[in-house]
């Protein structure tokens, strides 16, 4: 049973085919922590250049699919309902294990700090029990209605 389908996921932030990286959402505590899903398949586009005839999800965007995690639960936190969350840094990234088609990708996510217009997540994911990625990210909210510069987004 899933909290949110990839329909409502749209409906909290910006990405679209071919960059939306995630099914569903599993569990959701707003503003503490959040668990997706991505289904890899051979249909990714990525697939048919990463690598032909030995197909390896790029860890970019094992990356993207965690960051998306994030903007959800950075999203369904009350001071940041309505916005858009970007992507300000990533540190400590380590991949333990290649991802390919036919695995379930489970995107863990939790907030360890929130402040004025910034979230820090500690996040992690998994294929089955083994951990292929983890990496703490940075995440700047602006407005969504209102372009803005970087500079003035990533005030903090």
């Amino acid at each position: 049973m899933s909290i949110l389908n990839a329909a409502e996921i749209m409906e909290l932030i910006p990405n679209r085919y071919p960059i939306l990286f995630m099914d569903y959402v599993d569990e959701l505590e707003p503003g503490k922590s959040i668990i997706a899903t991505k289904n890899v398949t051979i249909n990714e586009e990525f697939f048919q250049g990463h690598f032909p005839g030995n197909p390896v999800m790029p860890g970019v965007l094992i990356i993207e699919s965690l960051a998306q995690a994030a903007s959800i639960l950075i999203l369904k936190s009350e001071e940041f309902a309505g916005k858009t969350a970007y992507l300000g840094a990533i540190n400590n990234a380590k991949f333990r294990q290649i991802v390919r088609p036919g695995d379930v990708l489970k995107l863990h996510v939790e907030m360890i700090k929130k402040k004025r217009n910034m979230g820090v997540v500690e996040t992690f994911a998994t294929v089955g029990e083994k951990k292929v990625c983890q990496a703490q990210l940075t995440f700047i909210v602006g407005a969504t209605d209102q372009p803005k510069k970087l500079s003035k987004i990533y005030d903090f």
